[in-house]
């Protein structure tokens, strides 16, 4: 047998997602690139690997096995890359961060300068909403998470980063002169986040608060789904300040004073409460105390424009 790593590496992220086109988007190769890796690293077996019914790849019995077996070999030389590394006194390991989507905003700022420093460290950044943000926590699968509404479910240690303002944004063609921004919140058809998400929890606790009846609304899945949706004049949002800077540059976008707005939390970033963590992970908070506010300082100065 004469399989390379890069071949493991391909037919184990294969077998993660039962899908040539999925594991050519994760491993940021085509997908014929991936499917040469596969016959290549099959040909060496007289055992399918693979099996295809319909449109749809599955990893035969024979298959997990080497699947698993691929694993173990790949743990294996992170271990080994981690250890050379490390005797040149580098800093080496996995740093794994889950972040609510409207925080990947932020959070590449604050990895910036540490990865520069560190750049044997490896980051796993997992982007999504806030539920799966939660379900990573407490499963204890990754060293942090960024949110911006704290979970309640069990006790955790934090660092707050930085402010969190949303305002009510709508298309500035689609603003009708004479209404101001209560009577849009009453009357206007109104964009949601889906449940789950961070920004979804802070407006619904706003109408509640103030008794606001909304009375037509669209659920999209993304912040950037939402922005798009009222760049066209679907409607109006209440959206972090933090991921529309360069629509409100553009005029694409336009803030509506509204009473109670803007609705003010922060971005913390969380971890479990006497979590022991890898050098990298300490590392990296440790780097965050002393660097943050200089951070906030040099990249996010100009939030102070709409502070009204």
């Amino acid at each position: 047998m004469n399989f390379t790593l890069h071949q493991l590496q391909v037919f184990l992220k294969i077998s993660q997602t039962k899908s040539i086109t999925k594991a050519a988007e994760q491993l940021h190769l085509t997908q014929p690139a991936v499917s040469i890796q596969l016959k290549n690293f099959q040909d060496q077996f007289d055992i399918p690997l693979t099996e295809v019914f319909g449109r749809q790849l599955y990893i035969t019995d024979f298959g997990m096995e080497m699947a698993l077996a691929a694993e173990r070999i790949l743990n294996e030389v992170v271990v080994i890359h981690r250890k050379s590394h490390a005797f040149k006194g580098q800093l080496t390991g996995r740093l794994k961060i889950s972040v609510v989507s409207t925080g990947k905003y932020i959070i590449p700022y604050f990895l910036d300068d540490f990865l520069k420093l560190h750049p044997q460290v490896e980051l796993v950044l997992d982007v999504t909403n806030r539920e799966k943000v939660m379900d990573n926590l407490e499963k204890n699968e990754v060293d942090f998470c960024l949110v911006s509404v704290l979970p309640d479910k069990f006790q955790v240690e934090k660092l707050e980063l930085m402010q969190n303002r949303l305002y009510l944004v709508g298309k500035p063609s689609y603003l009708v002169e004479g209404i101001d921004g209560e009577e849009i919140l009453n009357t206007r058809p109104l964009i949601y986040r889906e449940e789950g998400s961070g920004t979804r929890f802070t407006m619904e606790k706003y109408f509640q608060k103030n008794k606001i009846p909304i009375k037509r609304q669209l659920v999209l899945s993304t912040n950037e789904a939402v922005k798009h949706a009222v760049m066209a004049g679907l409607g109006y949002s209440i959206m972090p300040l933090i991921g529309i800077k360069n629509e409100l540059i553009s005029g694409e976008l336009e803030i509506i004073p509204v009473q109670g707005l803007p609705l003010e939390s922060s971005w913390n970033l969380i971890w479990h409460k006497n979590k022991d963590f890898a050098p990298a992970a300490d590392a990296f908070l440790k780097f965050l105390f002393a660097e943050k506010d200089r951070i906030i300082s040099e990249k996010f100065n100009w939030i102070h424009t709409y502070n009204t």
